[in-house]
């Protein structure tokens, strides 16, 4: 089958062939329709997690996905062939989902696609979707009222924004260029331009105050990061995705977090079936065919992304 994988640590990704995998007693193979990008992806792919989980090479890159059941591992499983369904693979292990089957256990985070969710938003959804709702509860206290985003424009930024104005948060999202119009279709308050000069400054304008909570998506030493939660207030809190708030010197009574994603089957039924609904959008701002998966994996280095890049298998043959 056809996969984007590399060969080694920090190698470049490129289309190859392996075989097609087999699943295991408990497990269900899929026949991708759809992945999509996260920086998780290329961050794995340059050996984010070497030597805290076994790799596999080739390391096959990815980890959301959406498609259809086509065979069944032994023993008990609450799938059957045929189902649609979507969801995230486990920590790296070589298998990632930009290739035409993955195998995933049945207990993971995957479950099914519902009616009213096409399978290219499913695909969208289990990353961004989940990290949104978990930061959101792990960086939002009783009694905070403002949020700051930075990195709002992409996946991640995009959920946390109409999920944190669902709970009637002000949230000031920054980005990389003039977002005003979407990034205020999605519930955002105040959009700070950071090409424009320091976000701090930015921020500082929109609430002389400071903010109560910063989710910040982007930066990835505990340098930058201390920048940003410098705009933070007494008492509140400063959240990292890129491990950056251990060592980042905060200001006083400030709480450093470095979130981990816990990702969820239950979870992912609640996001769906919001998504379905209609009341969670999952921008996407490209489609790409699996060929090109590797050009949009370094476009994604450069940061600045506009919702979802997603990737499509099921028009081809597979093998």
């Amino acid at each position: 089958m056809r996969a984007i994988a590399v060969g080694a640590f920090r190698a470049d990704p490129a289309l190859v062939e392996v075989p097609k995998p087999e699943p295991a007693p408990g497990e269900v193979r899929v026949r991708v329709e759809y992945a999509s990008l996260n920086p998780y992806d290329w961050q794995t792919a340059d050996g984010s997690l070497e030597g805290q989980v076994p790799h596999v090479f080739p390391l096959v890159v990815g980890v959301d996905f959406a498609g259809r059941v086509d065979m069944i591992g032994r023993g008990d499983n609450r799938f059957r062939v045929g189902d649609k369904v979507f969801g995230r693979t486990g920590p790296a292990v070589g298998a990632g989902t930009y290739c035409d089957y993955v195998c995933v256990p049945q207990d993971a985070a995957v479950t099914l696609v519902p009616p009213g969710l096409d399978a290219r938003t499913a695909a969208a959804l289990p990353s961004a979707g989940m990290a949104a709702a978990q930061i959101l509860e792990a960086a939002v206290l009783r009694g905070h009222e403002s949020l700051l985003i930075i990195g709002a424009a992409g996946g991640v930024g995009s959920c946390l924004t109409q999920l944190a104005r669902a709970r009637d948060l002000r949230v000031i999202a920054a980005v990389r260029g003039d977002e005003r119009s979407r990034m205020g279709s999605l519930g955002a308050a105040a959009t700070v331009d950071t090409t424009r000069g320091p976000a701090a400054d930015s921020v500082r304008a929109v609430c002389p105050d400071g903010i109560d909570a910063l989710a910040d998506l982007v930066s990835g030493t505990p340098e930058a990061f201390a920048v940003h939660a410098a705009t933070v207030r007494p008492g509140g809190i400063a959240l990292s995705t890129r491990g950056a708030a251990t060592g980042a010197a905060l200001p006083g009574s400030v709480r450093g977090i470095d979130f981990r994603l816990d990702p969820s089957p239950v979870l992912l039924d609640v996001l769906a079936a919001g998504a379905a609904e209609g009341v969670l959008r999952v921008p996407i701002d490209i489609e790409l065919p699996l060929e090109k998966a590797p050009q949009a994996l370094d476009r994604n280095r450069t940061g600045g992304a506009r919702g979802k890049t997603v990737i499509v298998l099921r028009n081809h043959r597979h093998r």
